[in-house]
C-alpha cells in the first residue's frame, strides 16, 4: 500500500474512533439527563419507576397519600377551595391526565368534566378507579335538597363516613398493589395503620358526639355534604342552603329554613369556612341561632405538609367544631394524630 493510502486509512480510522467516542459521550450524557428527569419518579433506590396517579378531591388524594406514600408519584387535580361540582379542568390537565398510570376519582356525577377528559387522554394500560360506585350500591344512594331525587345525581359526599372512606381507601390499596406488588408489602403496611386511625376516630367521634344533648343533635349546613356523616352518628339533617343548582336559594326557601330553625331550636346552624354565605347567616339571625361559618366538605385544614392537612385532620375539625357549638364536649377526640401514617415526605402534589 502507497504512503498516500495509509495516511488516507489512518485517517478514516481516527475520524471513526472520533465519531465512536463523541456518541458516547453523547450517549452518555443523553443517558444522564433521563436518569436525572427519573429521580422524581423512581422508587427508593432507583429501582424502578413510581406509579403516577392523578386523584381528583382533596380527601382522595389525602387518602391515596396515605397508603401510597413515597413509593407513588402523586397529583391531586380539583384545587382546594373550589366547588367540586363545577371545577372544569385547564388543558394542563389532560397532560398530567394522559402521563398517569392510575386515576382515582369519587364519581356519582361528582367530577364528570375530568373523569371525561381523563378517558379521552388516558395511555395505553392506564387504569381508572372510580370510588363511589364500587362503595355503594344505586339502592343506598341518598338524595336531599341539593341533590334532589328527580335529577338522578345522588349525593356524592360519601368520605364524611370514615367507615365509607375506609372501604375508599381499601379499593386503593387494592389497585395499588394490583398494579405495583412489589411494593405490595409497603402498601399494606401502611394502609394497615391507616384503617387503625379511622377506626379510633370513628369510635372518638361516637363517644364526643354523645355528649351532644340529644334534641342539639340537628345539622343545617351550607350545603348537603353530610347526608352519610349524620346517620352513623345519630344526627338528624334538617336542611340545607344551597339548592341543585347550586345558586342562592329562593326567598321562599330562605323563609321555610329560618321557620324551620325556629321551630328545632337548634343552638347552631353551619356555614363553610371557604365558601361564605351571607344568607345562612341572615336564616341563622332570624332563627335565633349561631352562624358557625367554619366547617369543611373537601377542603383540608392547614397548609401542605402541616400534620392536620389530612383526610384525618379534616373529619376531626369538623367534628371538633359541630360539638362545641352544639353544646357537646370534645375530650374523646384530644390527643388524636391525623398526620400522615408514613415518616417518608410522599411529594405528593396537592391541588392549590
Amino acid at each position: 500500500m502507497s504512503a498516500t493510502g495509509k495516511l488516507s486509512l489512518s485517517y478514516y480510522v481516527l475520524s471513526l474512533l472520533s465519531l465512536i467516542a463523541f456518541l458516547a459521550i453523547s450517549t452518555g450524557c443523553s443517558g444522564s439527563q433521563s436518569a436525572s428527569q427519573d429521580e422524581d419518579v423512581s422508587a427508593p433506590g432507583g429501582t424502578s419507576a413510581k406509579l403516577r396517579v392523578a386523584s381528583t378531591v382533596s380527601p382522595i388524594t389525602s387518602l391515596a397519600e396515605n397508603i401510597g406514600g413515597n413509593r407513588i408519584a402523586l397529583t391531586g387535580i380539583v384545587p382546594e377551595g373550589t366547588n367540586s361540582h363545577t371545577f372544569e379542568p385547564s388543558p394542563s390537565v389532560a397532560a398530567i391526565l394522559a402521563e398517569a398510570d392510575l386515576f382515582i376519582a369519587n364519581g356519582l356525577f361528582l367530577e364528570e368534566p375530568t373523569i371525561r377528559m381523563a378517558e379521552a387522554n388516558q395511555k395505553e394500560g392506564a387504569a381508572h378507579l372510580i370510588l363511589g360506585p364500587k362503595t355503594i350500591t344505586q339502592d343506598q344512594w341518598v338524595f336531599d335538597f341539593s341533590f334532589p331525587k328527580e335529577d338522578g345525581h345522588p349525593n356524592p359526599h360519601l368520605w364524611t363516613d370514615p367507615h365509607l372512606a375506609l372501604r375508599y381507601a381499601i379499593h386503593i390499596r387494592n389497585e395499588l398493589v394490583r398494579m405495583d406488588a412489589d411494593n405490595a408489602e409497603y402498601y399494606n403496611d401502611n394502609f394497615g395503620e391507616l384503617s387503625a386511625k379511622i377506626n379510633d376516630l370513628d369510635q372518638r367521634i361516637i363517644r364526643a358526639v354523645s355528649t351532644i344533648p340529644r334534641e342539639n343533635r340537628l345539622l343545617l349546613t351550607y350545603h348537603d355534604s353530610f347526608p352519610y356523616f349524620g346517620p352513623r352518628y345519630g344526627f338528624e339533617i334538617i336542611g340545607a342552603v344551597q339548592p341543585s343548582d347550586f345558586t342562592e336559594p329562593s326567598a321562599r326557601e330562605v323563609a321555610a329554613l329560618i321557620e324551620q330553625v325556629r321551630e328545632s331550636q337548634v343552638p347552631a346552624i353551619f356555614g363553610s369556612e371557604v365558601f361564605p354565605s351571607p344568607v345562612l347567616r341572615q336564616i341563622a339571625q332570624e332563627g335565633g341561632a349561631e352562624f358557625v361559618d367554619q366547617l369543611r366538605d373537601d377542603d383540608l385544614p392547614g397548609e401542605p405538609g402541616d400534620p392536620e392537612h389530612t383526610y384525618l385532620g379534616l373529619i376531626l375539625e369538623d367534628v371538633r367544631i359541630i360539638t362545641v357549638a352544639l353544646g357537646g364536649d370534645t375530650g374523646a377526640l384530644d390527643g388524636f394524630d391525623p398526620s400522615p401514617v408514613f415518616e417518608e415526605d410522599s411529594g405528593a402534589v396537592y391541588p392549590q
